[in-house]
């Protein structure tokens, strides 16, 4: 019995499973964040403006992060469903960048923010709990 062959029958289940759950997490926040950088590009008024607020920015430039960051998010979830494990460090780090970037936004859209920050902390603890071995 080769070594690869032993090591696939003591693969489990349960972290493939949540590995495959944490990709399609990943390329759904990445799709919904590109939509998010549509929507401040094309109408940058679909988000509440705040006077005053200490993170204020371009609404524009905002747009085109948002656009080019969730572009990437979803081709690291593909690269996750494929068995990529640059991959799956990738994608904990989108998903660390993605909830600070939220927490910027959260009088911008706080509904949205809460949400998205949510997905990502369930994307960090599906990558992250991995393991080939089980104990």
């Amino acid at each position: 019995m080769s070594t690869e062959t032993s090591w696939q029958q003591r693969e489990s289940p349960w972290a493939s499973g949540l590995t495959v759950f944490a990709a399609a997490l990943l390329v759904i926040g990445g799709v919904w964040h590109v939509l998010a950088g549509i929507a401040a590009l094309v109408h940058d008024e679909v988000y509440i403006s705040t006077p005053g607020y200490l993170y204020s920015f371009d609404l524009t430039g905002w747009g085109w992060i948002q656009l080019v960051l969730g572009l990437l998010a979803a081709a690291a979830g593909f690269g996750i469903i494929k068995g990529q494990t640059w991959a799956r460090v990738v994608g904990i780090g989108f998903a660390l960048l993605s909830m600070a970037i939220e927490f910027l936004i959260i009088p911008l859209s706080p509904i949205w923010s809460m949400l998205m920050i949510a997905l990502d902390i369930a994307i960090i603890f599906a990558l992250a709990t991995y393991r080939r071995d089980p104990l």
